[in-house]
């Protein structure tokens, strides 16, 4: 436990004042006996019994503090906890014998008032408060309590006995606490003060032996003509000297020179020193000054405590220190892997360089961003994409000079600068050159990787350039870069800024629209293939902007998705497809399809529960359609949610099979009910016959694995009729059925038959005959 110091004093001096408590209990002694046969007096002069009581009662009281001082040995008071529990333990009894005493004079000047009393009591608080000060002057609280205890009683006896006279008396009284309390205060005060000078004395010379023995470093100490007049052992080590008495009587400026004499400091060096020492000794201030030595070593004199009388320097080989310095300096400033300088040198680097020279010339700034390095790390592992960033880093190094500078940004990102750019095409030149440099394969760890990069750029006059405004623009143009298919770079338009901005008030009015519940639901009708009717249909989420109509899916969705909001719209289009579905007829379900960031935390769970207790939906007719993306972020993860929500009784779907490179390993593994083929199957399903072969045997996989089969992106009437045919899928959805539909397009064709079912039949017989 924590104590805090009494006073703001030290340890030593606080533990004397305690112990000061217990010594001269003799008094005390002396004082029971006199204040008991006192009362003894005034019972006989009064008879009041209550005297009798009292006298008792101060006898006790000062023998009890007699015999509790008597029984503490000084010696045993160490540290302030325990100087703390005695000095209250001491306080106690003060207290004690404090209040017998006030109430004896508050009982004689007003219980039982007499003449006689009224002279005994002020005789026995007169003797009690000359000792106070004296006696308890090293516990401030031991003073304040029984200087109140003493003498407040009697004050307020003299003043209730109610005449003018008794009263003023009384409230004289009052001043005389006050007085006792700065009496011990003084007390206290002088023999702190002498005790702190004689501390200080000591811890002088504490310090100076310590100096002298124990220091690691180098001391020296100058009398008041600058020679030294105390050197420690390691002053000579240091300097070379065979023992400490070598070192005195010398000035620092022969002491110096004799490393000038050594080679070991230059004279220039030499001087700077001694003038830098010599003006903190004259003034009185610490101050440091490192010096380099000719063979690599660097020592740093400290000159401090200057005083008329002596001044001291100190001196230690820091050579480790610089040099840890220097490399912690390198950490901060360049990256560890590439060695390339990181984000935040590059930025003083360039900034440095645009404040000096021509204002008027031009620059340039480019941002180099790898292509899918992702798939690099997850499919080859980190070490693998730590090479692969080192090798495309020893390439751009290659280009760095006084007007090139390279830089890590962080992740497969790299910043190039150049300085002094004439024009477009010479700065379009000098990138060119760089991305030709990165081209070609690498080895890694045994992995050949072919190096491919994106990479955006800007052209500036130098008077009108913010740096920060530079890397804005130039991640633009990587931005379009990448979206223009990547493996190549652009050079910033204004009309990249105006999209940039469209987007990001796109994306505000996006939140607005997901805030607000300005999204609707519409339903794309899934035919069964052999009624030609609705079975079912999939939840699309659609967005009417106030300004500019409808806004395409394939442009909302994924700027949902950057913007962390893709769980909401999907939670909205989960609930309003389950409560439009409850009103449709039993036969017709409803697919939701959730994404994949809705399968990174267990709410998915509770939100599909909800929907359906809230809608009152069977959880049989809602169909969860599940995306290879989200199996991919994290498989056993994705697996636990899917088998919880198959547990709520609702039917699970992989969406878009067929699109990644490892769909077939799941249809086992996850617990599903159908698999929808993706529309990329049905591309040249009448031209190609291998095509047909590889949907038909994806369609027999499936329903060997006891899963139902749904042939996404149907538009021509030929692809239903081969399908029909050939494939013979379960289900079928696509344009060819019509755009979706609102919930109530959705149930008034819920009974309606497709023509196409006539014209299915007819095929099917002139394919029989």
């Amino acid at each position: 436990m924590k104590t805090n110091k009494p006073d703001d004093i030290s340890e030593d001096i606080y533990l004397g004042f305690v112990r000061s408590l217990f010594t001269g209990a003799v008094i005390l002694l002396l004082g029971a006996l006199t204040q008991g046969l006192i009362g003894l007096l005034v019972y006989w002069k009064t008879g009041a019994p209550i005297y009798i009581v009292l006298a008792i009662l101060m006898a006790a009281a000062s023998l009890g503090r007699y015999l509790s001082i008597l029984r503490v040995d000084r010696e045993t008071i160490v540290g302030y906890e325990a100087a703390q529990r005695w000095e209250r333990y001491y306080i106690f009894w003060g207290t004690v014998q404090g209040f017998c005493v006030g109430i004896f004079a508050f009982v004689s000047l007003y219980v039982v008032p007499d003449s006689f009393g009224e002279i005994a009591a002020i005789s026995v608080v007169l003797a009690s408060t000359i000792t106070i000060a004296g006696r308890n002057f090293g516990s401030r609280k031991m003073v304040i309590i029984l200087s109140l205890s003493v003498l407040l009683p009697i004050s307020f006896g003299l003043m209730l006995k109610g005449d003018f006279y008794n009263f003023m008396l009384g409230l004289f009284i009052i001043p005389f606490i006050f007085t006792i309390n700065k009496m011990g205060d003084l007390v206290r005060t002088v023999l702190f003060t002498a005790l702190s000078e004689e501390k200080k004395a000591n811890r002088i010379a504490e310090r100076f032996n310590r100096a002298l023995n124990t220091m690691s470093h180098g001391l020296v100490m100058l009398s008041s003509n600058g020679r030294v007049v105390v050197a420690n052992a390691e002053a000579a080590h240091l300097m070379s000297f065979n023992s400490p008495d070598a070192l005195l009587g010398r000035t620092i400026h022969s002491l110096l020179m004799r490393g000038v004499a050594g080679g070991m400091l230059a004279l220039k060096d030499c001087k700077f020193i001694e003038g830098q020492l010599t003006r903190a000794l004259s003034e009185g201030r610490d101050r440091k000054v490192l010096v380099s030595l000719s063979n690599g070593q660097y020592f740093e004199f400290s000159a401090r405590e200057g005083s008329q009388q002596l001044g001291v320097i100190t001196f230690e080989d820091v050579t480790q220190r610089v040099e840890a310095e220097e490399k912690v300096r390198t950490m901060a400033r360049y990256d560890s892997l590439t060695g390339l300088p990181n984000r935040a040198y590059f930025h003083e680097l360039v900034v440095e360089t645009l404040f000096t020279g021509d204002r008027d010339r031009c620059c340039g700034l480019a941002v180099l961003d790898l292509d899918d390095f992702k798939s690099v790390n997850d499919t080859l592992g980190h070490p693998v994409g730590d090479g692969l960033i080192y090798a495309v880093a020893e390439r751009l190094a290659a280009f760095a000079s006084d007007t090139v500078k390279v830089s890590r940004f962080g992740g497969d990102e790299f910043m190039i600068f150049i300085d002094h750019v004439e024009d477009e095409s010479h700065l379009s030149g000098i990138i060119d050159r760089i991305f030709a440099g990165l081209q070609g394969e690498i080895d890694v760890a045994g992995h050949a990787l072919r190096i491919q990069a994106s990479g955006g750029a800007v052209i500036s006059r130098v008077r009108d350039t913010d740096v920060d405004a530079m890397i804005v623009k130039a991640d633009l143009a990587l931005y379009k870069a990448k979206e223009l298919g990547k493996n190549g770079w652009r050079l910033f338009e204004a009309t990249m800024d105006e999209a940039f901005r469209s987007r990001q008030l796109m994306k505000a009015d996006l939140r607005a629209a997901v805030e607000t519940n300005s999204l609707r639901v519409v339903y794309q009708p899934i035919v069964a293939m052999d009624t030609m009717r609705i079975a079912s249909c999939e939840a699309l989420c659609r967005w009417e902007h106030r300004d500019l109509g409808p806004i395409s899916p394939a442009v909302f969705i994924p700027l949902a998705e950057e913007m962390g909001i893709i769980s909401e719209i999907s939670h909205f289009v989960l609930q309003a497809a389950c409560a439009e579905c409850a009103r449709w007829p039993e036969k017709i379900t409803v697919s939701v399809n959730l994404s994949a960031k809705d399968f990174r935390s267990r709410a998915v769970i509770d939100r599909v529960r909800n929907a359906l207790a809230t809608s009152g939906l069977a959880p049989h007719r809602l169909e969860i359609e599940v995306t290879e993306t989200a199996l991919l972020d994290d498989k056993s993860l994705t697996r636990q949610y899917v088998e919880e929500l198959k547990l709520l009784g609702v039917r699970i779907a992989l969406d878009d099979f067929g699109t990644g490179y490892s769909s077939l390993s799941y249809l086992h593994k996850l617990p599903l009910d159908k698999v929808k083929i993706d529309r990329s199957f049905l591309m040249d399903i009448g031209q190609n016959s291998r095509s047909l072969e590889l949907l038909k045997g994806v369609v027999n996989v499936s329903r060997s694995l006891g899963l139902a089969v749904t042939m996404e992106g149907v538009e021509t009437f030929e692809q239903l009729r081969i399908l029909s045919h050939e494939v013979k899928p379960d289900l079928v959805q696509g344009f060819l059925f019509g755009s979706a539909l609102t919930a109530s397009g959705i149930e008034t064709m819920s009974t309606t038959v497709w023509p196409f079912a006539k014209d299915m039949q007819n095929a099917k017989r002139e394919g029989a005959r």
